[in-house]
């Protein structure tokens, strides 16, 4: 190849690069808006057929594991399995500080997200929620994720969102232990339960406790030295 058709082709995989970091970005704040609302089944067709998600110390693997994740467990326990938006409820998460590593085959990427997270009920709706979860809490979370192109459409393969901490409003998060404690059962014995639970050593304690999370880029100074310690 002479040297102009090098750098035409360098460019054309540095926009191609851009484009698919813009696309993930997208797929990711889509997947944002559609949590908040409860839509179970719009989550889901942003996951590849085999796709899976880590909530909790337990994975839901396939469309199947989404929809009951996303569905069964959260819709049915904040909106009655109602799609939202839902009057008096506040359940809105915010997605942000995106770091997205495509690999040079533009097949896979991965995508580190921080999560902020406020919900609860208006006094006018209250009514027995307070059995399900505090009147008024914030959370934040990291997400470490996997992507995958089909088809040349981007999808999550995997979504891992490891909370970080809870919070009471009314009392903070000096006072407050998480509402939401690890998966204890599999699926089917807990209906709503995970298909798979992390083994011992990555089972993770819920807030006043916290959770590395890796980071699967290099450091921009210091190189590939930090990404293989994170390995």
């Amino acid at each position: 190849m002479s040297d102009t058709e090098n750098r035409l082709a360098e460019l054309e995989q540095r926009v191609g690069i851009l484009e698919d970091m813009a696309a993930i970005r997208r797929l990711h704040w889509a997947y944002g808006y559609y949590i908040d609302f409860n839509r179970p089944n719009e989550v889901a067709d942003l996951f590849a057929e085999d796709g899976a998600v880590v909530f909790l110390s337990g994975e839901y693997v396939g469309h199947a594991g989404v929809k009951r994740l996303y569905g069964d467990w959260i819709a049915g326990r904040f909106t009655g399995g109602k799609p939202g938006p839902v009057n008096g409820l506040l359940l809105d998460h915010f997605q942000m500080q995106d770091i997205i590593t495509v690999a040079p085959d533009r097949k896979t990427a991965k995508g580190r997200f921080h999560g902020i997270l406020l919900g609860g009920w208006h006094d006018d709706f209250q009514d027995t929620r307070e059995e399900m979860m505090p009147q008024q809490f914030m959370e934040a979370g990291i997400y470490e994720n996997d992507y995958v192109n089909v088809d040349g459409v981007w999808k999550i393969q995997r979504l891992d969102y490891m909370m970080q901490w809870q919070g009471d409003y009314e009392k903070g998060w000096a006072h407050t232990t998480a509402h939401l404690q690890p998966a204890e059962k599999l699926y089917p014995e807990d209906p709503l339960g995970p298909d798979r639970i992390l083994t011992e050593e990555h089972h993770r304690q819920t807030w006043p406790y916290r959770q590395d999370v890796p980071m699967h880029f290099a450091h921009p100074k210091f190189g590939i030295a930090f990404a293989n310690e994170a390995k």
